[in-house]
Parts: C-alpha cells; structure tokens; sequence
C-alpha cells in the first residue's frame, strides 16, 4: 500500500478510557483520520509546522554523539547506572511534571508504544503513524525538553547536546522519510557555536530552516547575533523562535497554577523577543530573513501589535531603523504557526487572522502529541476562510516558505 492510498484507510476508534502511554498512536487519531475523509481535504497539501517527539526516550542513543569525550563517558556511565533516570544533561523545568493533567493525558508525555519495523528508527515509525492520523504530508519535527537548555546554568552543555541531537536527528529520523523534516536547534547562548551549527546544516537533508528556543535571557538583537542573522539570511532559510515556559521565572513564579503559567508563558517569551526584534530594526538590517514565532498562540499578536504602534508613534527616536509602523512588520516579515489557537471569541480570532495576514502568513501546526493539539480541522472549520485560505494556511504557504516539493512525498511503507 502506498502513502496516498494509506492517507485513505480508515482504522477503528478507541474507546478514550483505553488510553496510556503504550496506547498506538494510529488508535489515537483514527477520528482525526476519519474527519480528514469526512470533510474531504485528507488529499490536501498538508504541512505540520510544530509536532515534538520525546527525545528523552532515546536519549541514551543521543548522548553516543557528543562530541566531548569526557563528557560522553560520564554520560555513558549516567545512563547504564540508572535505568529509567532523568536524561544526563537536560534541565528541565518542573512544570513539564503538569502538561499530562495529573496522569490524564500519559500519551503525549511519554511514548511507550509498540514498534515492530526495525528497519528505520522507531520515532521514524512514530511520527509517521502521527502524519498518517492527522493527514499531514510533512511534519517538521522538535524536541521537547530540550526547550529548556536556554537556562542551562552550563553554557558548554547547551552547546554539545545541541551539536550531539542535530548529527542524531540528519542521522536516524531526516534520512529515512523525506516527509520528516526540522529546523536544526541552534545554541543560541554561545553565537560562535551557533555560526558553526548553521555552516554545517544548512544544506543537510531535511534541514529546513533553524530555531532558537525562546525560553532564554539573551537578548536578540545583541550585536553579537548579527553575523548569524546574515548566515541564515544567506541561506535563505527561515529562523523559527519556539516558545516555552519557566516556571521559575521571577514574573511567572507569582502565578499559582499551572493553568495560568502555561497561558502567560508561551506567550510572554516571544512577546519580549518579537519586541527587540522589531524595534531594533532586524527586519531593516536583513531584509530577506524571514522569522516564524512558533506555540505562542495567536491572541497576543493584536495587542502587540496596538501596543507597539501606540509608543512608536510617540517615541520614534528610541527605533530610529523603522521605516514603518512596528505592526506593518509584523503583518508583512513576520510568519505564525497557528498552535493553540484562541477559539472562544470567534470574531476576535477572525480579526487576528485579517491582521496578519493569514492567507499568507500563518501556518498550521498541530503541537503533536501534546495535550492541547489541534487537528488540521481547527483551521478547515473556520466558517470565515474561503477554501484557498484554507488550503494556503493547512500547507500552501508552509511550502513556498521551505521551499517544499507540493506533491506528497513517499513516507516509511511499514508502519508497524
């Protein structure tokens, strides 16, 4: 069977109760599978801009890439001592112990499920059993609490597990489906570092683009950026900011509840980041770098955007680089991915979409596996899209942004 017949072959629904972290993951989204038929855009072009495997449960694998000996043994000597311990390196922030609802939700933290293709990776095998069930012909693929390393309190670590997960990831999960793409972390505290990373992927297969996780104190339009601001430019690749929370942060550590921490954090990070990076001019240095604000929703982007246009018209000597009001930035140099997106006032959602430029500008993303994914029919249900829209958010516009071949890619045969 090839993938565009399997995009087609329906499995049966699992009753929710059965649900674990061994549960398949093609049991799982058998209903999104049946809506794409349904509602007829299963054959649609389809990109994913925002879906996370658990690199944690091949962490023991990750770490035989780092590059530092030493490190590599302790490493080594970490993980066959303690079996099922934390990975040797990663901080995390212990918010991450809240995402599964109290045990509700075991699938998207931990992925036990049974693989039974030995011939490609098994997160090969997973992610495509998640491309199948949502109808999505390339998935770009991140980590997950890797998100944190920005806050690393050992700045070389940051760069070695990032150097050590990208050879990981061209090596086991790029080569083997050319449906699975990423955007190569970048060790964003140490410039230098990430100059090299961008040097040696760029051209990597799979490699479509470079992300910065948010979640970090460096501010972005330090001067020590610039030389990889015009690397990347000059790739032609775009640079993808990813937001996180921390918990710990001073502001957020005031919040209470893991309900309003997660809600303020997403967004907090890229809220601070998208404002250097407009009013210090990046988009007036590099012209033809484009920038994708990835998980922080979309409510913020008006506000921002109202925000930044009400000061700048009172203050345009402190952004002298501007030629424009910060929102035309934002609206025209700016992409978005659409995970989570606010749904509860509909016609404020349909006024932030106009106000970026949706037809555009913003791509879907699911956030699979997560506990607040959105299938593709978050955004093929929205009554005010005309269908190009439509077509043009759920893929189109992901495709001209990467540069991705629009007819669908052949996947990994086997699923099992």
């Amino acid at each position: 069977m090839n993938i565009a017949e399997r995009k087609f072959a329906l499995p049966e629904e699992l009753p929710v109760q059965e649900v674990s972290t061994y549960t398949d993951t093609r049991q799982l989204l058998a209903r999104a599978k049946r809506e794409a038929v349904k509602k007829g855009y299963s054959d649609w072009l389809i990109c994913d801009m925002d879906a996370h495997h658990v690199e944690t449960v091949s962490w023991k694998e990750i770490v035989e890439y780092i590059e530092d000996p030493v490190l590599r043994f302790q490493a080594q000597l970490y993980h066959n001592e303690r079996h099922g311990g934390t990975a040797y390196g990663l901080n995390g922030d212990f918010g991450l112990r809240y995402q599964d609802v109290g045990g509700r939700i075991t699938h998207q933290a931990d992925r036990r499920e049974t693989v039974k293709n030995t011939k490609v990776h098994r997160d090969v095998v997973l992610t495509r059993r998640a491309m199948d069930g949502l109808a999505v012909d390339y998935m770009v693929v991140f980590p997950a609490n890797m998100l944190h390393l920005g806050l690393h309190p050992q700045q070389e670590m940051e760069v070695l597990l990032a150097r050590a997960y990208n050879r990981w990831m061209v090596e086991k999960l790029l080569s083997a489906d050319p449906g699975i793409v990423t955007l190569v972390y970048l060790p964003f505290n140490t410039p230098e570092a990430a100059c090299k990373i961008v040097e040696e992927y760029a051209d990597k297969k799979g490699v479509i683009g470079f992300c910065i996780t948010s979640v970090r104190h460096k501010p972005v339009h330090s001067n020590e950026y610039m030389r990889l601001y015009r690397m990347i430019e000059e790739t032609g690749k775009p640079v993808a900011f990813h937001a996180a929370y921390h918990w710990q942060d001073p502001s957020l550590a005031t919040v209470p509840t893991f309900l309003g921490m997660h809600a303020l954090g997403f967004v907090w990070c890229n809220m601070v980041h998208m404002t250097n990076w407009i009013l210090s001019g990046i988009p007036e240095k590099f012209p033809k770098l484009k920038s994708i604000w990835v998980e922080s929703g979309l409510a913020w982007i008006p506000a921002l955007m109202q925000r930044l246009d009400d000061q700048y018209l009172m203050r345009q000597s402190e952004a002298p680089l501007l030629k424009r009001m910060p929102s035309d930035y934002m609206r025209e140099n700016c992409w978005y991915t659409s995970q989570p997106m606010e749904r509860t006032n509909m016609k404020a959602l349909q006024l932030t979409l106009e106000m970026i430029n949706a037809d555009t500008q913003l791509l879907y993303a699911s956030d699979w596996p997560h506990f607040d994914f959105d299938t593709p029919g978050t955004i093929f249900d929205l009554p005010f899209l005309s269908e190009q829209a439509k077509r043009n958010i759920l893929g189109l516009n992901a495709a001209k942004l990467f540069g991705l071949d629009p007819r669908r890619p052949a996947g990994v045969e086997d699923l099992d």
